[in-house]
Protein backbone atom coordinates (compact mmCIF):
# COMPACT_ATOMS: atom_id res chain seq x y z
CA UNK A 1 0.00 0.00 0.00
CA UNK A 2 1.44 3.37 -0.72
CA UNK A 3 -0.15 6.88 -0.03
CA UNK A 4 1.32 9.96 0.58
CA UNK A 5 1.93 13.27 -0.62
CA UNK A 6 5.00 13.37 -3.01
CA UNK A 7 7.18 16.87 -4.68
CA UNK A 8 8.30 15.91 -7.82
CA UNK A 9 9.07 19.29 -9.03
CA UNK A 10 6.06 21.25 -9.39
CA UNK A 11 4.12 18.17 -9.03
CA UNK A 12 2.86 17.06 -5.91
CA UNK A 13 0.98 13.41 -6.33
CA UNK A 14 -1.76 11.64 -3.95
CA UNK A 15 -1.84 7.80 -4.46
CA UNK A 16 -3.73 4.93 -2.83
CA UNK A 17 -2.71 1.42 -4.20
CA UNK A 18 -4.86 0.53 -6.57
CA UNK A 19 -4.89 -3.42 -5.30
CA UNK A 20 -5.71 -2.53 -1.25
CA UNK A 21 -7.16 0.56 -1.96
CA UNK A 22 -6.12 1.47 1.46
CA UNK A 23 -5.38 5.42 2.41
CA UNK A 24 -4.91 7.03 6.23
CA UNK A 25 -3.75 10.44 6.51
CA UNK A 26 -3.96 13.60 8.65
CA UNK A 27 -6.31 16.54 7.45
CA UNK A 28 -8.72 19.04 8.78
CA UNK A 29 -11.80 18.34 10.83
CA UNK A 30 -14.86 16.55 8.67
CA UNK A 31 -17.20 19.63 10.16
CA UNK A 32 -16.52 23.12 11.85
CA UNK A 33 -18.11 22.21 14.74
CA UNK A 34 -16.08 18.90 14.72
CA UNK A 35 -12.97 19.37 17.12
CA UNK A 36 -10.63 16.31 16.13
CA UNK A 37 -6.97 15.84 15.87
CA UNK A 38 -6.68 13.54 12.85
CA UNK A 39 -9.22 11.72 10.00
CA UNK A 40 -8.72 8.19 8.92
CA UNK A 41 -9.96 7.62 5.17
CA UNK A 42 -10.25 3.97 4.07
CA UNK A 43 -11.21 2.64 0.37
CA UNK A 44 -11.87 -0.76 0.38
CA UNK A 45 -11.89 -2.12 -3.20
CA UNK A 46 -15.59 -3.04 -1.83
CA UNK A 47 -16.31 0.99 -2.19
CA UNK A 48 -16.46 1.46 1.50
CA UNK A 49 -16.08 5.22 3.34
CA UNK A 50 -14.37 5.24 6.83
CA UNK A 51 -13.84 8.06 8.73
CA UNK A 52 -13.28 8.49 12.04
CA UNK A 53 -13.06 12.28 13.80
CA UNK A 54 -11.01 11.99 16.84
CA UNK A 55 -12.64 13.74 20.04
CA UNK A 56 -15.72 14.66 18.45
CA UNK A 57 -16.34 11.00 18.54
CA UNK A 58 -17.95 11.11 14.51
CA UNK A 59 -17.68 7.39 12.57
CA UNK A 60 -19.26 7.67 8.65
CA UNK A 61 -19.57 4.53 6.79
CA UNK A 62 -20.86 5.10 2.94
CA UNK A 63 -21.15 2.40 0.88
CA UNK A 64 -20.58 2.51 -2.72
CA UNK A 65 -19.04 1.93 -5.56
CA UNK A 66 -16.14 4.51 -5.86
CA UNK A 67 -14.25 3.61 -8.64
CA UNK A 68 -11.25 2.60 -7.40
CA UNK A 69 -9.99 6.33 -8.10
CA UNK A 70 -6.27 5.56 -7.52
CA UNK A 71 -3.88 8.86 -8.36
CA UNK A 72 -4.33 12.51 -7.70
CA UNK A 73 -2.21 15.30 -9.06
CA UNK A 74 -1.42 18.81 -8.04
CA UNK A 75 0.64 20.96 -10.49
CA UNK A 76 1.32 24.33 -11.93
CA UNK A 77 0.84 23.24 -15.37
CA UNK A 78 -1.03 21.02 -17.96
CA UNK A 79 0.19 20.19 -21.44
CA UNK A 80 -1.71 20.53 -24.57
CA UNK A 81 -3.45 16.93 -24.26
CA UNK A 82 -4.22 17.01 -20.04
CA UNK A 83 -6.30 20.59 -21.44
CA UNK A 84 -8.07 18.66 -23.78
CA UNK A 85 -9.30 16.13 -21.43
CA UNK A 86 -10.27 18.90 -19.16
CA UNK A 87 -12.52 21.05 -21.60
CA UNK A 88 -13.98 17.46 -22.88
CA UNK A 89 -15.06 17.03 -18.94
CA UNK A 90 -16.12 20.36 -18.64
CA UNK A 91 -18.51 20.08 -21.29
CA UNK A 92 -19.60 16.79 -20.19
CA UNK A 93 -20.34 18.71 -16.96
CA UNK A 94 -22.30 21.35 -18.20
CA UNK A 95 -24.20 19.30 -20.51
CA UNK A 96 -25.55 17.10 -17.45
CA UNK A 97 -26.21 20.36 -15.27
CA UNK A 98 -27.27 23.15 -17.50
CA UNK A 99 -24.62 25.53 -16.01
CA UNK A 100 -21.23 25.67 -16.59
CA UNK A 101 -19.04 24.18 -13.77
CA UNK A 102 -16.50 26.95 -14.11
CA UNK A 103 -16.12 30.84 -15.16
CA UNK A 104 -14.93 32.70 -17.84
CA UNK A 105 -11.57 33.09 -16.13
CA UNK A 106 -11.09 29.54 -16.01
CA UNK A 107 -11.44 29.25 -19.35
CA UNK A 108 -9.62 31.62 -20.51
CA UNK A 109 -6.53 30.65 -18.67
CA UNK A 110 -6.45 27.05 -20.02
CA UNK A 111 -6.66 28.19 -23.19
CA UNK A 112 -3.78 30.29 -22.48
CA UNK A 113 -1.98 26.96 -21.08
CA UNK A 114 -2.77 25.52 -24.10
CA UNK A 115 -1.83 28.15 -26.09
CA UNK A 116 -4.67 27.74 -28.86
CA UNK A 117 -7.91 28.33 -29.09
CA UNK A 118 -10.52 30.89 -30.95
CA UNK A 119 -8.21 34.09 -31.93
CA UNK A 120 -6.96 34.20 -28.35
CA UNK A 121 -3.14 35.10 -27.70
CA UNK A 122 -1.54 33.50 -24.44
CA UNK A 123 -1.10 35.63 -21.20
CA UNK A 124 1.63 33.78 -19.74
CA UNK A 125 0.62 36.40 -16.36
CA UNK A 126 -2.70 34.29 -16.04
CA UNK A 127 -0.80 30.77 -16.65
CA UNK A 128 1.40 31.93 -13.39
CA UNK A 129 -0.91 32.33 -11.40
CA UNK A 130 -2.75 29.04 -11.71
CA UNK A 131 -3.07 25.44 -10.27
CA UNK A 132 -4.97 22.43 -11.22
CA UNK A 133 -5.80 19.49 -9.18
CA UNK A 134 -6.04 15.90 -11.20
CA UNK A 135 -7.99 13.08 -10.46
CA UNK A 136 -7.68 9.76 -12.59
CA UNK A 137 -9.81 6.34 -12.30
CA UNK A 138 -7.56 3.13 -12.22
CA UNK A 139 -7.86 2.96 -16.51
CA UNK A 140 -6.64 6.57 -16.87
CA UNK A 141 -10.56 8.53 -17.34
CA UNK A 142 -9.98 11.64 -16.06
CA UNK A 143 -12.72 11.63 -13.26
CA UNK A 144 -12.52 15.47 -11.38
CA UNK A 145 -10.25 18.35 -12.32
CA UNK A 146 -10.22 21.71 -9.32
CA UNK A 147 -8.64 24.64 -11.01
CA UNK A 148 -6.89 27.21 -8.27
CA UNK A 149 -6.24 30.63 -8.53
CA UNK A 150 -3.13 31.36 -6.47
CA UNK A 151 -2.57 35.46 -8.01
CA UNK A 152 -3.45 36.83 -4.43
CA UNK A 153 -1.71 34.42 -2.18
CA UNK A 154 1.28 36.63 -1.77
CA UNK A 155 -0.40 39.25 -0.87
CA UNK A 156 -2.64 37.57 1.87
CA UNK A 157 -5.54 36.85 -0.27
CA UNK A 158 -7.15 33.50 -0.07
CA UNK A 159 -7.07 30.81 -2.66
CA UNK A 160 -10.09 30.60 -5.12
CA UNK A 161 -10.95 26.99 -6.69
CA UNK A 162 -13.65 25.79 -9.12
CA UNK A 163 -14.17 22.14 -10.01
CA UNK A 164 -16.03 19.43 -11.62
CA UNK A 165 -16.70 15.42 -11.75
CA UNK A 166 -17.35 14.20 -14.38
CA UNK A 167 -20.41 12.76 -14.22
CA UNK A 168 -19.65 9.40 -15.24
CA UNK A 169 -18.00 9.09 -12.07
CA UNK A 170 -20.39 10.92 -9.81
CA UNK A 171 -21.11 9.78 -6.31
CA UNK A 172 -18.33 8.18 -5.91
CA UNK A 173 -16.41 10.11 -3.56
CA UNK A 174 -14.26 12.76 -6.18
CA UNK A 175 -15.37 15.70 -5.11
CA UNK A 176 -14.51 14.80 -1.61
CA UNK A 177 -11.17 14.09 -2.75
CA UNK A 178 -11.01 17.07 -4.51
CA UNK A 179 -11.92 19.42 -1.23
CA UNK A 180 -9.86 17.75 1.01
CA UNK A 181 -6.57 18.05 -1.20
CA UNK A 182 -8.00 21.49 -1.78
CA UNK A 183 -8.09 22.40 2.28
CA UNK A 184 -4.52 20.51 2.30
CA UNK A 185 -3.59 22.82 -0.49
CA UNK A 186 -4.56 25.93 1.83
CA UNK A 187 -2.96 24.37 4.70
CA UNK A 188 -6.63 24.78 6.91
CA UNK A 189 -5.37 24.87 10.46
CA UNK A 190 -7.18 22.16 12.34
CA UNK A 191 -9.05 24.44 14.84
CA UNK A 192 -11.36 26.85 12.29
CA UNK A 193 -11.15 30.86 12.75
CA UNK A 194 -13.68 31.70 15.31
CA UNK A 195 -13.67 35.09 14.04
CA UNK A 196 -15.10 33.53 10.78
CA UNK A 197 -13.76 36.22 8.45
CA UNK A 198 -10.05 34.87 7.79
CA UNK A 199 -10.63 32.52 4.80
CA UNK A 200 -8.07 30.84 3.47
CA UNK A 201 -9.67 29.54 0.44
CA UNK A 202 -13.03 29.91 -1.06
CA UNK A 203 -14.86 27.20 -3.66
CA UNK A 204 -17.34 28.09 -6.06
CA UNK A 205 -20.09 26.43 -6.88
CA UNK A 206 -21.93 27.55 -9.97
CA UNK A 207 -26.10 27.16 -10.17
CA UNK A 208 -25.49 26.06 -6.12
CA UNK A 209 -25.79 22.31 -6.10
CA UNK A 210 -27.22 20.05 -3.50
CA UNK A 211 -24.10 17.99 -3.69
CA UNK A 212 -22.16 21.21 -3.09
CA UNK A 213 -23.81 22.17 -0.02
CA UNK A 214 -23.39 18.61 1.27
CA UNK A 215 -19.71 18.68 0.58
CA UNK A 216 -19.52 22.28 2.02
CA UNK A 217 -21.39 20.92 5.18
CA UNK A 218 -19.13 18.30 5.09
CA UNK A 219 -16.11 20.07 5.14
CA UNK A 220 -17.23 23.51 7.68
CA UNK A 221 -17.38 25.94 5.01
CA UNK A 222 -19.27 28.72 5.23
CA UNK A 223 -21.26 30.63 2.56
CA UNK A 224 -19.32 33.48 2.02
CA UNK A 225 -20.67 35.07 -1.09
CA UNK A 226 -23.33 34.75 -3.44
CA UNK A 227 -24.12 36.11 -7.10
CA UNK A 228 -27.36 36.04 -8.32
CA UNK A 229 -28.17 35.17 -12.28
CA UNK A 230 -31.29 37.55 -13.08
CA UNK A 231 -33.09 37.21 -16.79
CA UNK A 232 -35.94 38.66 -18.62
CA UNK A 233 -37.35 37.98 -21.68
CA UNK A 234 -36.41 40.62 -24.67
CA UNK A 235 -39.00 39.60 -27.45
CA UNK A 236 -41.14 41.99 -28.02
CA UNK A 237 -40.41 43.85 -24.90
CA UNK A 238 -41.08 47.20 -24.81
CA UNK A 239 -38.56 49.44 -23.19
CA UNK A 240 -37.98 52.61 -22.57
CA UNK A 241 -36.04 55.67 -24.29
CA UNK A 242 -32.63 56.09 -22.18
CA UNK A 243 -32.28 59.26 -21.03
CA UNK A 244 -28.90 60.38 -20.58
CA UNK A 245 -27.22 63.44 -18.91
CA UNK A 246 -27.09 67.14 -20.67
CA UNK A 247 -23.91 66.56 -22.78
CA UNK A 248 -23.29 63.00 -23.30
CA UNK A 249 -23.63 60.76 -26.11
CA UNK A 250 -23.56 56.86 -26.65
CA UNK A 251 -21.42 55.26 -28.91
CA UNK A 252 -19.46 52.29 -30.02
CA UNK A 253 -15.82 50.81 -28.70
CA UNK A 254 -12.89 51.23 -30.57
CA UNK A 255 -10.52 48.85 -30.52
CA UNK A 256 -6.85 50.24 -30.42
CA UNK A 257 -8.06 53.57 -28.90
CA UNK A 258 -10.18 52.90 -26.07
CA UNK A 259 -8.72 50.15 -24.41
CA UNK A 260 -6.66 52.34 -21.47
CA UNK A 261 -9.53 54.89 -20.86
CA UNK A 262 -11.95 51.52 -20.41
CA UNK A 263 -9.66 50.42 -18.19
CA UNK A 264 -9.48 53.00 -16.26
CA UNK A 265 -12.81 53.74 -15.72
CA UNK A 266 -13.50 49.65 -15.21
CA UNK A 267 -10.71 50.23 -11.91
CA UNK A 268 -12.83 53.13 -10.37
CA UNK A 269 -16.42 51.71 -10.86
CA UNK A 270 -15.24 48.46 -9.14
CA UNK A 271 -12.51 49.09 -6.84
CA UNK A 272 -14.41 47.03 -4.18
CA UNK A 273 -15.09 44.00 -6.47
CA UNK A 274 -12.92 41.05 -5.93
CA UNK A 275 -12.62 39.98 -10.07
CA UNK A 276 -13.72 42.99 -12.17
CA UNK A 277 -11.91 45.44 -10.38
CA UNK A 278 -8.37 44.46 -11.56
CA UNK A 279 -8.65 43.70 -15.26
CA UNK A 280 -5.80 45.14 -17.33
CA UNK A 281 -5.23 46.24 -20.67
CA UNK A 282 -3.89 42.97 -21.56
CA UNK A 283 -6.81 41.02 -20.26
CA UNK A 284 -9.24 43.46 -22.07
CA UNK A 285 -7.28 42.36 -25.67
CA UNK A 286 -7.31 39.04 -24.87
CA UNK A 287 -11.02 39.54 -24.33
CA UNK A 288 -11.52 41.72 -27.51
CA UNK A 289 -10.32 38.21 -29.58
CA UNK A 290 -12.94 36.06 -28.12
CA UNK A 291 -15.22 34.95 -30.94
CA UNK A 292 -18.35 36.86 -29.01
CA UNK A 293 -16.82 39.88 -29.00
CA UNK A 294 -18.38 42.58 -31.12
CA UNK A 295 -17.39 46.47 -30.78
CA UNK A 296 -20.95 47.22 -31.85
CA UNK A 297 -22.26 46.02 -28.88
CA UNK A 298 -19.48 48.04 -26.21
CA UNK A 299 -21.40 50.97 -25.74
CA UNK A 300 -19.60 53.83 -24.39
CA UNK A 301 -20.85 57.00 -22.67
CA UNK A 302 -18.28 59.96 -23.12
CA UNK A 303 -19.04 63.71 -22.64
CA UNK A 304 -18.61 66.81 -25.48
CA UNK A 305 -14.76 66.14 -25.19
CA UNK A 306 -14.68 62.32 -26.12
CA UNK A 307 -13.97 61.58 -22.23
CA UNK A 308 -15.24 58.19 -20.92
CA UNK A 309 -17.83 58.10 -18.48
CA UNK A 310 -19.47 54.87 -18.29
CA UNK A 311 -19.71 51.68 -20.32
CA UNK A 312 -22.42 49.13 -20.75
CA UNK A 313 -20.55 45.90 -21.98
CA UNK A 314 -23.10 43.53 -24.03
CA UNK A 315 -22.55 39.68 -24.56
CA UNK A 316 -24.19 37.14 -27.60
CA UNK A 317 -24.41 34.07 -26.08
CA UNK A 318 -24.30 30.67 -28.70
CA UNK A 319 -27.75 30.21 -28.15
CA UNK A 320 -28.55 33.71 -29.07
CA UNK A 321 -29.34 34.79 -25.58
CA UNK A 322 -27.87 37.94 -24.34
CA UNK A 323 -26.38 39.01 -21.26
CA UNK A 324 -25.71 42.43 -19.39
CA UNK A 325 -22.17 41.69 -19.18
CA UNK A 326 -20.22 44.72 -17.36
CA UNK A 327 -22.06 48.06 -16.84
CA UNK A 328 -19.63 50.65 -15.36
CA UNK A 329 -19.64 54.20 -14.39
CA UNK A 330 -17.68 56.33 -13.27
CA UNK A 331 -18.37 57.53 -9.67
CA UNK A 332 -18.34 61.22 -10.20
CA UNK A 333 -21.07 60.87 -12.34
CA UNK A 334 -23.01 58.48 -10.00
CA UNK A 335 -26.86 60.12 -9.35
CA UNK A 336 -26.83 60.95 -12.60
CA UNK A 337 -29.02 58.81 -14.05
CA UNK A 338 -26.12 57.05 -16.34
CA UNK A 339 -26.10 53.53 -15.16
CA UNK A 340 -29.94 53.13 -15.88
CA UNK A 341 -29.50 54.92 -18.93
CA UNK A 342 -26.34 52.93 -20.44
CA UNK A 343 -28.38 49.34 -19.07
CA UNK A 344 -31.13 50.47 -20.94
CA UNK A 345 -29.66 51.48 -24.28
CA UNK A 346 -27.86 47.56 -24.26
CA UNK A 347 -31.31 46.10 -23.34
CA UNK A 348 -32.12 48.11 -26.23
CA UNK A 349 -29.58 46.64 -28.89
CA UNK A 350 -29.55 43.19 -27.49
CA UNK A 351 -33.44 43.19 -27.99
CA UNK A 352 -33.37 45.04 -31.72
CA UNK A 353 -30.26 42.28 -32.91
CA UNK A 354 -33.34 39.53 -32.10
CA UNK A 355 -32.21 38.31 -28.20
CA UNK A 356 -35.16 36.38 -27.38
CA UNK A 357 -34.26 36.29 -23.30
CA UNK A 358 -31.42 38.13 -21.36
CA UNK A 359 -29.02 37.59 -18.26
CA UNK A 360 -26.93 39.20 -16.32
CA UNK A 361 -24.53 38.51 -13.10
CA UNK A 362 -25.09 40.55 -9.20
CA UNK A 363 -23.76 40.39 -5.89
CA UNK A 364 -27.31 39.25 -4.04
CA UNK A 365 -26.17 41.57 -1.25
CA UNK A 366 -25.36 44.44 -3.76
CA UNK A 367 -29.06 45.76 -2.87
CA UNK A 368 -29.33 48.92 -5.20
CA UNK A 369 -28.66 47.33 -7.78
CA UNK A 370 -30.89 44.61 -7.29
CA UNK A 371 -33.73 46.61 -7.29
CA UNK A 372 -32.52 49.16 -10.10
CA UNK A 373 -33.00 45.47 -12.23
CA UNK A 374 -35.91 44.21 -11.01
CA UNK A 375 -37.22 47.87 -11.72
CA UNK A 376 -36.16 47.04 -15.62
CA UNK A 377 -38.43 43.82 -15.82
CA UNK A 378 -35.33 41.04 -14.23
CA UNK A 379 -36.43 38.11 -11.86
CA UNK A 380 -33.90 35.61 -9.94
CA UNK A 381 -33.00 32.73 -12.28
CA UNK A 382 -30.07 31.06 -10.33
CA UNK A 383 -27.93 31.44 -7.63
CA UNK A 384 -23.68 30.83 -7.74
CA UNK A 385 -22.43 30.14 -4.04
CA UNK A 386 -19.03 30.60 -2.79
CA UNK A 387 -18.32 28.72 0.48
CA UNK A 388 -14.92 29.63 2.40
CA UNK A 389 -12.39 28.35 4.97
Amino acid sequence: MEFGLRRDGAAISREIDAASGVGVRRAAPVRRSTRCDFWFRVWPSLGFVLEWAHAGNQLRLNIGNLGRVVHLTWRNGLDESETGEVFDLLTAAERADGVAPVGEHVILRLRSHRGVSEQIEPVQADVAGSEHFVIRADGGELAGYAHVDNEGESRGEPLVAELAVDPRFRQKGIGTQLVGALLERAEIPPEPDEEGDSYRLRIWSHGLHAAAVRLADRFGLARVRELWRMGRELSGAELDEPVLPEGVTIRGFRAGADESELVRVNHLAFSWHPEQGGMTEAELREKEGLDWFDPAGFLLAVDDADRLLGFHWTKIHPDGSGEVYVVGVDPDTQGSGLGRALTLAGLRYLRDVGCPRVMLYVEADNGPAVSVYRRLGFERWDVDAQFGR
